[in-house]
């Protein structure tokens, strides 16, 4: 039941992904075919359009979820992402496409997926599960790279939107035709769920809360230079998919041992250690990274921390999280998350303008350093523990 629970949510995610991914490495490019689409501020808005209402309502999709059941909230959410997209498809002018592109970010289902995961698995294998869900992500991202231009020219931005709402509508098939259902003991009733105030009061989330807000920066300021850095290492554009394909794909085998280590010996906090680590020397080395051997080897190390850290961080957080503020617990950790992704985007905008790439790579390390030594404050996770944490007040 919980590898069937792992395979299916994890192709519930590829699916809503994808169709959100295909858009991305194209979508510049068909803005001046739209009216105002020669504006490229308002076509940055309409890219950052989606990630600003996942902001705004994970956690109340979470605390939904808690209170009205996983699945009733994911069909909600999948309904809302595919009106956004035949919304995008109609589009004519770019003010309607941010709205679509709103719209679709307003099915903001992440952390109720990643809940309904922590419930259907026992904490022994839950990291496993994430893993299978961050390698889906990323497997799509790097999918998404090589078909999106083929897509595009057989079947346009309009085809595209509309394949994006298709894939979502699919999803309701895998939520109610593949997910198993919670068993009944997990859903008892056991009182009143934690306020929201206790999940941000709660300090060992709070690390986990800081990690994925750094994490996500580090990544989204590190690629506004990473592209130019490779163009100026002999790496045309249009074959950047050649590196990032292969890394990407290598990352998830590397990221196996330190899992499997994590889960079997319930380790956590060591193998969290070492990927921050790694990722402290891969934004430190890239401040001296000349040549096109020496990026692509600092890629493939952040892929491989980078997918480590996405697989092991929810599951502490579902860990930790009192269960029946689950949903609220990783709202909270979604909306950081894509806080950190906005945060990212424009300090490595205005770093790299001012005062270039090593200043952003910089930034990064600095920011690894300061994750790494609340890591090194962490208290053990254990079984008992995540039954019956209390919440903490104190500072971190």
């Amino acid at each position: 039941m919980e590898l069937r629970a792992g395979m299916s949510l994890a192709s519930l995610f590829g699916l809503r992904m994808l169709g959100l991914f295909l858009i991305l490495p194209v979508f510049a490019v068909h803005a001046p075919s739209l009216a105002g689409g020669d504006n490229l501020t308002l076509v940055g808005i309409a890219l950052g359009a989606y990630g600003l209402s996942q902001a705004i309502l994970q956690i109340p999709f979470g605390m939904a979820s808690d209170r009205f059941g996983r699945k009733p909230m994911i069909a909600l959410g999948l309904l809302i992402f595919a009106l956004g997209s035949f919304l995008a498809a109609t589009a004519t002018d770019i003010h309607m496409a941010i709205a679509g592109r709103a719209l679709q970010g307003a099915g903001a289902i992440s952390s109720v997926v990643v809940a309904l995961a922590a419930d259907l698995t026992r904490e022994e294998h839950r990291t496993k599960t994430m893993g299978m869900i961050g390698a889906m992500i990323g497997f799509t991202f790097a999918l998404s790279l090589v078909v999106a231009p083929v897509l595009y020219e057989l079947i346009g931005m309009d085809g595209l939107f509309v394949l994006t709402g298709v894939l979502a509508l699919g999803g309701l098939v895998v939520v109610y035709g593949a997910i198993p259902d919670v068993p009944k003991a997990e859903v008892k009733d056991q009182g009143p769920a934690p306020s929201l105030m206790n999940v941000l009061a709660n300090t060992e989330l709070a690390r986990l809360n800081f990690g994925i807000f750094s994490l996500h920066m580090v990544q989204m300021a590190m690629f506004v230079v990473v592209p130019t850095a490779l163009v100026e290492a002999g790496l045309p554009l249009a074959s950047h998919w050649k590196a990032y394909l292969p890394v990407v794909l290598a990352s998830f085998a590397l990221m196996v041992p330190p899992i499997l280590f994590a889960d079997r010996r319930n380790r956590p906090r060591p193998v969290m250690a070492g990927a921050v680590a790694l990722m402290f020397v891969v934004q430190a080395g890239l401040v001296f990274a000349h040549g096109l051997v020496s990026l692509i080897a600092l890629l493939l190390l952040f892929f491989v921390a980078f997918n480590v850290l996405e697989a092991m961080l929810p599951s502490l957080v579902s860990r930790i999280a009192p269960q029946r503020a689950r949903g609220s617990a990783i709202g909270v950790y979604n909306t950081t998350q894509t806080m950190g992704l906005f945060a990212g985007g424009l300090a490595g905008g205005w770093l790299a303008k001012h005062f270039g790439g090593a200043a952003v790579y910089a930034l990064g390390a600095a920011l690894m350093m300061v994750w790494l030594g609340l890591v090194a404050g962490m208290r053990p996770v254990n079984a008992e523990r995540s039954r019956s944490l209390t919440v903490e007040t104190h500072s971190a």
